[in-house]
């Protein structure tokens, strides 16, 4: 029955990630635009409060059947989930300063009527910051926050559905903004890694080798002339 009971929460997860995702689709959006024309300012409003509402029965769900804990953060493992917590909440704090908290939220749509690409509030591409890091903070922070909590069996269900949604939500909004900023958005992904800053890291890796030989050559180049 359980069993059931777990497939029934898979499926309302990937109900509500299709939903979720489907009413963002560039067709949805475009034909919403068209049909809607001035009242579409209110469409990203409508969108999260869609979200929202029905994403409330999921979770209820959920946790409604009691299932077993798989893994609890206890003892020094504490230590490594307030660190994901913290790496977390900075993530969202810092891509707060480069994101409109209203165009997000779908305020600055309703008062200018203007819907742009990106978050920005003005629509341009922004590549400072913590974007020098990750190009999505907030998607990344995202998948942080799930992982940052005990485990059980109907919330491992749901940290798997969902981080691999925010994952092809990411390549699918990668698209978007590549048909949008062109060469541009081309040259920043490939300076940039989408989400964990692995390429960051690289580079600075890169950079401590590169340090660490030129010391090297000119602590052999006097040690040659002594």
């Amino acid at each position: 029955m359980m069993n059931m009971d777990y497939a029934a929460l898979a499926g309302l997860w990937i109900i509500w990630c299709a939903i979720h995702s489907g009413m963002i689709w560039t067709t949805v959006t475009d034909a919403a635009r068209r049909r809607l024309r001035g009242k579409f300012r209110f469409y990203r409003l409508f969108y999260n409060l869609i979200a929202i509402l029905t994403v409330i029965p999921v979770i209820l769900y959920g946790r409604s059947l009691h299932s077993p804990v798989l893994f609890r953060w206890d003892g020094f493992l504490i230590v490594l989930q307030v660190f994901l917590l913290a790496v977390a909440l900075l993530l969202f704090l810092a891509g707060a300063r480069h994101y409109d908290l209203r165009q997000f939220l779908g305020l600055r749509q309703i008062r200018t009527g203007a819907s742009h690409g990106t978050l920005t509030a003005t629509g341009g591409l922004h590549t400072t910051g913590i974007l020098r890091l990750t190009r999505h903070p907030w998607y990344l922070g995202a998948i942080l926050l799930l992982w940052a909590g005990d485990l059980s069996v109907s919330t491992l269900i749901g940290n798997i559905i969902l981080t691999l949604y925010l994952i092809v939500g990411t390549v699918l909004e990668e698209r978007k903004l590549v048909l949008e900023f062109g060469d541009d958005y081309r040259r920043y992904q490939a300076q940039v890694s989408m989400l964990f800053p692995l390429k960051y890291l690289a580079a600075k890796i890169r950079q401590f080798d590169h340090k660490s030989t030129r010391k090297s050559n000119q602590v052999a180049g006097h040690s040659e002339l002594e």
